[in-house]
């Protein structure tokens, strides 16, 4: 006999068996949509004291995608020269990327999960720019639609099998299939993360409305969000051939307005930044 479907009542109360973030990070979670100046020799300070996660970060900082034209070798520069809210995010990234443990769930292939949250940011971003939102908000939301798939495979490692292997066999969408076999998806599980660790309001509307930025209360971000996805899934960048394109909301890609000529844009400035950052951020 098959165990029980959980609900979100099993998954809210063991949240705390889940991996830990940085004490850093976990304050700046909560505060992404502070835009007051920080005290940045606190900040540095702080992340001082996890020397992985400030290299880590400073790679990325570095990278092209975000046009420095002198190299920062200390968060305070990158802070002085990227700004204070944008270095936040990619520090958030930076540890987020490696915080959930690898090769729990046969057929979960974790590599290709950071790889489309990773090319979600960086369409997110360039979205954002287009439609004067946010940009290092949108990167963060990009990278962390998901995450609730995380949570189900680290809880729940044999019954997201059974759900990777309906997905297969009826060559349908993943959240169909766990809602079918769990009672519950990766939104479910993925808001629930956002409560636990206290993300700020935008980030977790963004999550819970990402596969249905058309309803009233979803707000402007699950629509970059979605249609930041569902660009990934069609330019094929992390080359999953099992992945199917999303169903798209027409309600979504008419809220961003943009003209033919930017999605050209968007679409090279994605497949350019995309491979540099995924090797940045998933070493």
């Amino acid at each position: 006999m098959s165990a029980a479907a959980p609900d979100k009542a099993d998954i809210l109360g063991d949240l705390d068996d889940l991996p830990s973030l940085p004490a850093v990070v976990m304050e700046l979670l909560g505060s992404m949509e502070e835009e007051e100046e920080a005290d940045i020799a606190t900040l540095a300070r702080k992340l001082a004291k996890d020397p992985a996660l400030t290299a880590k970060t400073l790679r990325l900082v570095n990278s092209s995608a975000f046009g420095l034209q002198v190299k920062a070798t200390t968060i305070q520069q990158a802070m002085t020269f990227l700004g204070i809210q944008a270095t936040r995010q990619l520090i958030m990234a930076a540890a987020l990327t490696g915080c959930f443990p690898a090769g729990r769930c046969p057929g979960f292939n974790d590599q290709a999960f950071w790889r489309h949250s990773i090319a979600t940011a960086a369409c997110a971003r360039a979205l954002a720019r287009r439609v004067r939102f946010n940009p290092d908000v949108a990167f963060t939301a990009g990278l962390l639609h998901d995450i609730g798939r995380l949570v189900l495979v680290t809880r729940f490692p044999d019954r997201y099998q059974a759900v990777l292997s309906l997905r297969d066999k009826h060559d349908g969408e993943l959240i169909d299939a766990e809602r079918s076999l769990l009672g519950l998806d990766h939104v479910d599980a993925g808001v629930a993360l956002a409560e636990h660790w206290r993300f700020a309001d935008t980030m977790r509307q963004a999550i819970a409305f990402h596969h249905a930025p058309e309803l009233p209360a979803a707000g402007f971000l699950a629509s970059i969000v979605h249609v930041a996805s569902a660009v990934v899934h069609a330019l094929d960048l992390v080359g999953n051939p099992d992945e199917l394109v999303p169903r798209l909301s027409a309600v979504a890609w008419a809220a961003l307005g943009l003209p033919e000529t930017a999605w050209h844009r968007v679409f090279h400035e994605t497949e350019l930044q995309y491979e540099e950052m995924a090797a940045v951020m998933m070493a």
